[in-house]
């Protein structure tokens, strides 16, 4: 139930401060990551101002290459408003016929869906010295096959 192969290291984004962190760490680092939202953050917080909250930070550090996903739960109808936004990638808990119209709606657009996984990430909101704990994930992992 899975469209992509591999995912890019994962770091847990909550705001624009912590966003640009995570991307310079990358682009100091030149690696790819995935930065994606809280659990259920679709729920409270919208894909208008996720999807500006990714392009701000990637404004800022341009040489960064980065995905980004927004985690609708186990939620489809907010899982259709992040596609309807612009959201470039959605993760979401659902059956698999569900996931795969998810799927073919999201290719569409230019967007993608990962499901629940248990793909080891690094949450921001957990950390003391965002920087650090950014540079220190990366240095440690790469990226993991679904």
């Amino acid at each position: 139930m899975t469209e992509k192969k591999t995912i890019e290291p994962i770091i847990i984004v909550h705001d624009l401060e912590q966003a640009t962190a995570a991307l310079q760490a990358a682009a100091a680092l030149q690696q790819t990551i995935t930065l994606q939202s809280a659990p259920e953050a679709a729920a409270y917080f919208s894909p208008p101002v996720f999807r500006a909250m990714i392009e701000q930070a990637a404004a800022a550090v341009p040489d960064a290459k980065h995905t980004a996903i927004l985690d609708c739960g186990d939620q489809t109808g907010l899982a259709m408003n992040a596609l309807r936004h612009g959201v470039q990638g959605i993760r979401i808990d659902c059956g698999e016929d569900v996931f795969a119209k998810l799927v073919g709606i999201a290719k569409q657009t230019g967007a993608y869906v990962r499901p629940y996984d248990d793909a080891p990430a690094l949450d921001l909101n957990m950390v003391e010295d965002v920087t650090t704990a950014c540079r220190d994930w990366l240095e440690g992992i790469k990226a993991t096959p679904l």
